[in-house]
């Protein structure tokens, strides 16, 4: 039996998609759009119910990406965990943690970790 490949969409074709179903258009004619068959479209907009989800924002107390740029640096010049959270103004558990969650000192890379 031959596998299909998984079909991936972009957020610009999910909002598509969504604007699509909010006018009352069919799966299958949404998923003509795409080239598709209309049970990858209905695998989208079945996930939340066919409601389209709010969108995501990330929490203030998150560390931004400028934050976690200077964690990569300042890794890859050796500094402790002390003198970053004291440079961030931050708690060290808070970078011990990000540190640790996304590879650990030697391979943190701040694109990554966003």
């Amino acid at each position: 039996m031959k596998q299909r490949r998984r079909i991936y969409y972009s957020e610009k074709q999910k909002a598509l998609m969504w604007e699509r179903w909010r006018k009352g258009e069919s799966l299958q004619k949404i998923a003509q759009l795409f080239d598709r068959n209309h049970s990858s479209v209905q695998g989208i907009l079945a996930e939340t119910g066919g409601i389209q989800p709010p969108q995501r924002h990330r929490s203030g107390l998150a560390l931004t990406l400028e934050e976690r740029e200077e964690i990569s640096r300042a890794l890859a010049a050796d500094d402790s965990i002390q003198s970053i959270a004291m440079r961030l103004s931050r708690a060290p558990s808070t970078i011990c943690r990000e540190i640790k969650r996304n590879s650990g000192p030697d391979g943190y890379r701040a694109s990554h970790a966003d």
